[in-house]
């Protein structure tokens, strides 16, 4: 199962190192939203190899990779990127699109594995992930304002909400795209 190479372990080494300075970078500024999501994508890195325990399939090394670039993007994008609309307006539609793409990945391979409609299948999650997703940074960031604390989550506007959404679908529409190719990339033999 373990066919990882030298090579995708030590690319997978560097964006972890990645991820941790974005968490250590969070915790100098004191940044609580960079550092919570430091932690959750450095774990989040890890869940290919649970996918393939859990469903008995081989992922490739670019996928494992993937994911993981994604993870480093959202924890880069904390350290202000995301707030940035001069310059760095495109990076939070990039990180959901990524996110999506991964998350609808998911959706379309268990999917698959249990004889369900792949589309359909991908579609509820995005829909039901991101309304769930922005409804979270919503609440999140009301009970931290009334705590009087530094939110984690930041919800900016009915607009960037509506945006965060429709990047979700963009995702999910490459996703739709090109699984049948890259499910038959993926269970196929190297």
């Amino acid at each position: 199962m373990d066919d990882t190479s030298k090579s995708e372990r030590t690319v997978l080494c560097g964006i972890r190192a990645g991820i941790l300075a974005a968490f250590v970078a969070g915790i100098r500024r004191r940044n609580p939203g960079a550092v919570v999501n430091g932690v959750a994508a450095f774990a989040l890195t890890y869940l290919p190899r649970l996918l393939e325990r859990r469903f008995d399939v081989d992922l490739r090394g670019w996928q494992r990779t993937y994911l993981s670039v994604a993870m480093l993007a959202h924890a880069v994008g904390m350290l202000g990127l995301y707030d940035d609309d001069d310059r760095w307006w495109w990076w939070d539609h990039l990180t959901h699109t990524l996110s999506s793409t991964v998350l609808g990945g998911i959706a379309y391979v268990v999917a698959d594995r249990r004889g369900r409609d792949p589309r359909r299948t991908v579609a509820v999650a995005l829909i039901g992930g991101g309304v769930v997703w922005e409804v979270l940074e919503y609440g999140v960031h009301a009970l931290t304002d009334r705590l009087g604390v530094d939110p984690v989550l930041v919800p900016y506007s009915a607009r960037d909400t509506a945006l965060d959404l429709l990047f979700n679908l963009v995702g999910g529409a490459v996703v739709v795209a090109f699984g049948d190719r890259l499910l038959e990339n993926l269970l196929g033999d190297d």
